[in-house]
């Protein structure tokens, strides 16, 4: 019997994964530590999971577990639910698709308690699609330390990797709950350009991929017109610093020239060459009127 508990809430979005949420759940009460807490927000679910829920509850003590319900308002706004009835000011975030590795909790708290400058850490993941390996690219890996320029290509950390002090919040804020979409890649970015990033150099996530339900696959086709969206209020916002403000311009630049080109190929034309204009006006001088 585990005796030992570490105060860390674990907040668990969920949205019609009635069939994967109690894996992701049995691999937080799996782990070689308990967790003070574990929040699950449904978003509205309209399948199984209520039942499913209510079975596990009656089947597994020991932590304590609040299961709060919302009309569907998307993944930022669970985890912002979930973020404010967290007792604990350690918080680690964990998609019910996905699930952990059994010393996933007790080799990060202990690390961020033993590198206490640090706000907020990931871990490497394991993916997995449609049940099979599936072997990371390079641009994939997660870094250490300053992070931001990575962060600015695509999102590299990923969400169930996360442990953070809550403290992060009153500093940048919560998920942008506007945002279907990249909400992870914007907050990812409004951190990292603040927050250095401690790596636990250790698969100890799985993420599961492959499916249509996701939102990374619903949006596959325009996911960069969020992220461009994402780009230019961070570059307004007036937190970076004149390289991270040079690192920012060039990927937007970036991004606007490809999505508006793929705008242009599929027929967006208004938009396509409005991302073209802009990557024109952000080469010379940043259109704050944009």
């Amino acid at each position: 019997m585990k005796t030992t508990k570490i105060p860390v809430s674990v907040i668990i979005p969920t949205y019609n994964r009635s069939a994967l949420l109690c894996r992701a759940l049995i691999s937080v009460f799996n782990q070689t530590v308990s967790c003070e807490e574990i929040i699950v927000v449904d978003d509205g679910s309209t399948d199984e999971s209520h039942t499913t829920l209510a079975a596990f509850l009656a089947d597994h003590h020991g932590i304590d577990i609040h299961v709060i319900s919302q009309e569907n308002r998307g993944p930022a706004a669970a985890r912002n639910l979930g973020i404010d009835k967290a007792r604990c000011e350690t918080v680690a975030f964990l998609d019910s698709d996905d699930h952990w590795q059994r010393k996933k909790l007790e080799q990060q708290f202990y690390l961020m308690e033993k590198y206490p400058h640090y706000c907020v850490s990931h871990t490497r993941e394991r993916w997995l699609r449609c049940g099979q390996h599936l072997n990371q690219k390079k641009r994939h890996i997660p870094s250490h330390g300053d992070i931001f320029s990575h962060c600015l290509e695509l999102c590299t950390v990923g969400m169930s990797t996360v442990m953070l002090k809550k403290e992060i919040f009153c500093q940048i804020g919560l998920f942008d709950e506007s945002m279907r979409c990249c909400e992870d890649y914007d907050f990812w970015l409004r951190s990292s350009c603040r927050y250095a990033f401690l790596l636990v150099d250790e698969a100890l996530t799985v993420k599961e991929g492959g499916r249509d339900d996701q939102v990374s696959y619903q949006y596959r086709t325009g996911m960069d017109r969020f992220r461009i969206e994402s780009l230019l209020r961070l570059m307004k916002s007036g937190v970076l610093s004149a390289v991270q403000e040079k690192e920012t311009r060039r990927e937007l630049i970036k991004k606007c020239l490809v999505y508006g080109k793929g705008c242009l190929k599929y027929g967006k034309i208004a938009e396509g060459h409005h991302l073209l204009r802009l990557a024109t006006s952000l080469e010379t001088d940043f259109p704050h009127s944009v």
